[in-house]
Order: structure tokens, then sequence, then C-alpha cells
């Protein structure tokens, strides 16, 4: 597995996951995890080493424990140096089980953490994983204002002082949550995920022409703003050019590429008179219906008498230049 650029301390760890620190030789602000999965060593315990990479947390279910209480002392050292001495970041032990005086040991000798906790061995793995998998995820921060609409997280793109904040406050006056403004942190999750979320340092902060700066979680209230969302669609705002075409019947199907990751994209022109935030309500609906199977530019056709196919539907790449 390639490392991520990205780390997350221990500290950190021990703290979202639950853990207790059993031994800490070292400070665990200054340990590094740096990939998402969890080594539970199988083989290892028996001698086969190949593919072992000392990046990995070290993860003891009750299998693993039995097997080592089942050996002499002398062996329990001898099966485990080798794992122990290339210095992973931690050994976690679920189930509350007690270490082994070897394992003891074997950490105190090679300063490497022991971490137990009450939980079992398919959770806490499952929940590590999570975790590790969204903090280390590749990501990218772009120009835009990330809302939840109805459940669909929308990402508004557009040039600077096309009405993207201004289009925020109304849809939170509506009811809906504001991510993030100005800058969005975008993370790959998995290969069909993309979560975004706002830079803490200006997180729920909005700002206005012609008013400034404001907080939009003192001003709304906590139901007006949320952390994180997944990446449903783009909506891309300009500004009306009368000698543009606009799709008006939504039969093609627009996408653009986020880190490597095919998201919808609806292009809505700004004009005088148009209200973005009931487009962008409506937009939000008619995506998720989308997805459950239903499209009513298709209804409409096929009620007109016209017989559409798959094929009849197109599918494209824009650049926005984002």
């Amino acid at each position: 597995m390639t490392a991520s650029p990205y780390f997350v301390t221990l500290k950190r760890l021990i703290e979202e996951i639950g853990l207790t620190e059993y031994y800490m030789p070292v400070d665990s602000e200054e340990v590094h995890v740096t990939v998402s999965d969890l080594d539970r060593p199988g083989l290892e315990l028996i001698g086969h080493l190949d593919y072992y990479d000392n990046r990995y947390l070290i993860l003891f279910g009750l299998t693993e424990m039995s097997f080592l209480k089942n050996e002499s002392h002398e062996q329990q050292l001898s099966q485990l140096e080798p794992i122990v001495s290339q210095t992973p970041p931690a050994m976690i032990i679920a189930r509350d089980i007690e270490p082994l005086p070897s394992m003891m040991e074997l950490a105190r000798k090679y300063h490497v953490p022991i971490l137990t906790t009450a939980d079992n061995t398919s959770d806490l793995h499952a929940a590590i994983v999570s975790f590790l998998h969204v903090e280390l995820a590749q990501r990218i921060t772009r120009h835009g204002v990330l809302v939840e609409v109805y459940g669909e997280g929308i990402l508004l793109i557009g040039d600077s002082g096309v009405g993207k904040s201004e289009t925020a406050i109304e849809l939170i006056k509506r009811g809906h949550r504001l991510i993030a403004d100005d800058a969005v942190e975008i993370k790959r999750v998995s290969k069909k995920t993309l979560v975004g979320t706002s830079p803490e340092n200006i997180r729920h902060f909005i700002e206005l022409r012609g008013i400034g700066i404001i907080n939009a979680r003192r001003i709304f209230g906590i139901g007006g703003v949320k952390v994180s969302e997944n990446i449903d669609l783009v909506i891309n705002l300009e500004l009306w050019n009368s000698k543009k075409v606009y799709d008006r019947m939504g039969m093609d199907d627009e996408y653009m590429e986020i880190l490597g990751i095919e998201i919808p994209v609806v292009t809505i022109p700004v004009k005088p008179g148009r209200n973005l935030a009931v487009i962008i309500e409506v937009a939000a609906m008619n995506h998720r219906q989308k997805k459950m199977g239903y499209n009513g530019a298709q209804e409409l056709l096929q009620n007109l008498g016209m017989d559409i196919s798959p094929e009849d539907i197109g599918k494209k790449k824009i650049d926005t230049n984002w």
C-alpha cells in the first residue's frame, strides 16, 4: 500500500476511536499513522514476513492472543520480535485482553506503544479503517460553496461575484445547510465517493460583498450548518450569455471529473429576476429522482409518442475551468 502524503497522529486516533493507552513510551502526538489499513499478524507469527509492512498498526484479537498464550515465553519472544523490532506505530489489543509479558518486554525494548480497548476485533478494525480512509484520503481544495439541499450535497461553482454566497444564504433561510463557503476541501474517501468540508479556520463563515464576513452558525443557528457532506451534484453558475444555447430538456448527462470520480454537473445561467435558491432546490430533487430511475424529460417525450432508447441519452464531460 502506498503511504498517504497526509498523516494522523496516534493521539488523534486514540481520541476518535476511544482507545486506552496501556503503554506509551513516546509522545502520542509525535507518532504518525500514514496508511489506512491494519495488520492482523497471522502468518507473521509463524515467520512469514515477506509482505509485512511496519507502517501498519498491529491489531491483536482473540485468535492471535490465544495462539500466543499457548506458546512458551521464549517462543512468544521469537515470534513477536521480528514484528515489533520493525517499530510499527502501535500494537492494539481488542476485547480488553491483558498484554502478555513478552509483548510488554518487546514494547519497552523497541519503544512501541500498546493500546487496548473493550471493542471486539471486527468492529474495532472496521472503525479504525473507516476513520483512516477519510483522514488520509487524497484531497484538493477548490473555490466554491458546498450546501446540503434535501439531503443532496450540492457544490456551487462559478466565477467570483456570480452570487454563490448570496444563494447559500437564501438556501439556509429556506431550511437547508451550509458546509463550506469560498474554500471547499474535497476528499476522495472511496472509489465512488467524494466528501466535502471546510478548512477549520474558516468553517461556517461567509463573505457577503457590501456586508462583510458573517458567521452563519451564530446568525442562523446550529441547524443551518454542517461539518461535512458527500458531493452528489455540481451546479455551475454562470452569467447569462444570450449567444449560448442552454439545455432546455435535460436529456444529456453532463459531468466533471474531481479526483478521478465523475460527478454530474448542471449549468444554470444567472441573470436578474431568477430565483437561484428555488432553482437549486428543484435541481436537487430532480437529481435525486434521476438516481432513483426517473427522468421527466424521457417521460414527456414518450408521452409525445417518441421512442427513447439508452443510446439517445448522451453523456458529456465538461470543462468549467474550475
